[in-house]
């Protein structure tokens, strides 16, 4: 009989192996966006099989350190497989960006398609919310319903059947992020959001999301407070939090470093894990001058939620987007533009698979 501390290391290991097993990523650089600068904040998703991209923000005419002016756009790009280019399929009902996206599989009570919620542009920020359908190559839109308050730089995920909206800021000079989850049924009619307990931590936005084993996670972000000039001041937290319907929050281990405005929702891999692709520390928050500024961590996370444990993958990102999202694509997932640095956007799409999917 195997002695009790044998058999503990044996099931540690063996609870470990999912994890691990995403360890060595297969990556593929993807057609770029046709922006020339790339987008932050973009809406990203899929209808059916195909890749859409849309919205955004950048600073096309000079970078913020020269007083350039941040510019959202309207433009929807549609990616129909991974050896095609993107095609303009039309425009947004209004130029967006920073919204939660989620994308709306089959079987849910209406058609597939990207939804995007909330979101800001020059004029503000929205409680707007609608999903992008691509049919019979032409682009349709259909309105979801507002969200309770307006609200930006949220993080979402679907849960099975609802759409689950975690913090933001609901003003573009907000000193406090906000402290809400709200939740959108979709199966439910009429269609109503409702707002739920929200976790026990402070308050906060550009957090990371992540659904895994029926569970919602929010991991790290920013909280804000006023600085001694009036204007919003960052705090980097490492705090992490799992939601499930039937029982409510319980926090979970924090996350080795701040992951602020990484790729997210964040990609499950294997039965129980998922990856936080790089994200903002903070390090660098003060780093001067901007124009060399080296970028966002390379390095990638992987949460274990049998072991409640963070590991720090041996890869690397080939590029470090953050304000965007981790698509799961054709078998793969897809990070699509970004922010590589402050006020530097990247137009290159990034897809990867683990090693057990090759």
């Amino acid at each position: 009989m195997l002695k009790p501390i044998i058999l503990i290391a044996l099931v540690f290991i063996v609870a470990m192996r999912p994890l691990f097993g995403g360890d060595n990523l297969s990556w593929t650089q993807l057609e770029s966006i046709p922006d020339a600068l790339g987008v932050a904040g973009p809406v990203c998703g899929t209808d059916g099989n195909v890749l859409i991209v849309a919205g955004g923000a950048n600073f096309p005419d000079a970078p913020p350190w020269n007083n350039g002016r941040k510019v959202w756009h309207d433009s929807v790009y549609v990616l129909e497989s991974a050896n095609r280019e993107w095609k303009l399929a039309g425009r947004l009902q209004r130029p967006i960006g920073y919204s939660v996206s989620v994308s709306i599989p089959s079987g849910l009570g209406m058609d597939p398609g990207v939804a995007y919620l909330g979101g800001s542009n020059a004029e503000g920020h929205y409680s707007d919310c609608g999903i992008l359908r691509w049919k019979q190559g032409s682009l349709h839109h259909e309105e979801l319903p507002a969200l309770p308050r307006a609200c930006a730089n949220a993080s979402g995920a679907i849960l099975d059947d609802t759409i689950l909206i975690a913090g933001g800021i609901e003003h573009p000079d907000s000193t406090r992020a906000m402290h809400q989850l709200w939740a959108l049924n979709l199966r439910q009619r009429p269609l109503k959001w409702r707002e739920l307990a929200a976790w026990p931590g402070a308050e906060r936005m550009l957090a990371v999301s992540a659904v895994r084993d029926g569970a919602f996670y929010l991991c790290s972000g920013v909280s804000l407070s006023a600085g001694s000039d009036g204007k919003p001041q960052r705090t980097y937290l490492r705090d992490a939090y799992c939601y499930r319907p039937k029982t409510g929050w319980t926090r979970i281990a924090d996350v080795p470093r701040p992951a602020v405005a990484a790729a997210s929702p964040a990609p499950s891999i294997g039965p129980s894990s998922f990856l936080i692709m790089g994200g903002d520390d903070g390090s660098l928050i003060n780093f001067r001058p901007l124009d060399q500024h080296p970028g966002f961590p390379k390095s990638i996370l992987a949460y274990s939620a049998v072991t409640d444990t963070w590991t720090s993958l041996s890869d690397q990102l080939p590029s470090s987007h953050v304000t965007t999202s981790v698509v799961s694509w054709q078998g793969k997932f897809v990070i699509p533009t970004g922010e590589l640095r402050p006020g530097v956007r990247s137009p290159e799409v990034w897809s990867f698979s683990t090693q057990d999917e090759r």
